[in-house]
C-alpha cells in the first residue's frame, strides 16, 4: 500500500525516476480498486459513476509514474505515448547509476 501512496503524494511530479516496482504496484492497487468499486456499482445497480470518477482522480498521477518509469530506464516521457513500446520498456529494469533523469531510486533505497 506504501507503493500506492508515495505515487498519490507525487501527484504530478513528471520530474526524476521510478523504480519498476513502484510503478507495477500502483498498477496492481489501481487494478483492484477499480474491479473492486466496479463489483460496488453492479451490486448497487450504478452506471460506471464511481469507477469512472476514481480513474478520473489517479489519470495525472498515472501519467506521472508512467513518465518517471520512463527516465528510470533513460527514456523521454513520450514514450507512454506508443502503447506497445511503452509496455515493453515498462517492464525493464532501472538503467545502472545516475542518468540524465536523476539518481537510480534502486540506489537511493539501498
Amino acid at each position: 500500500m506504501n507503493w500506492y501512496l508515495e505515487v498519490l503524494k507525487k501527484y504530478a511530479v513528471f520530474e526524476g525516476r521510478a523504480r519498476r516496482t513502484e510503478y507495477w504496484m500502483f498498477f496492481l492497487f489501481n487494478f483492484i480498486i477499480g474491479v473492486a468499486l466496479a463489483i460496488l456499482e453492479l451490486a448497487l445497480g450504478g452506471h460506471d459513476l464511481l469507477v469512472n470518477v476514481y480513474q478520473a482522480a489517479v489519470l495525472v498521477p498515472s501519467i506521472a509514474v508512467a513518465v518517471r518509469r520512463m527516465h528510470d530506464i533513460g527514456r523521454s516521457g513520450w514514450w507512454i505515448l506508443l502503447p506497445i513500446v511503452d509496455f515493453v520498456f515498462l517492464l525493464l529494469d532501472s538503467q545502472d547509476g545516475d542518468n540524465e533523469y536523476g539518481p537510480n531510486p534502486k540506489a537511493v533505497a539501498a
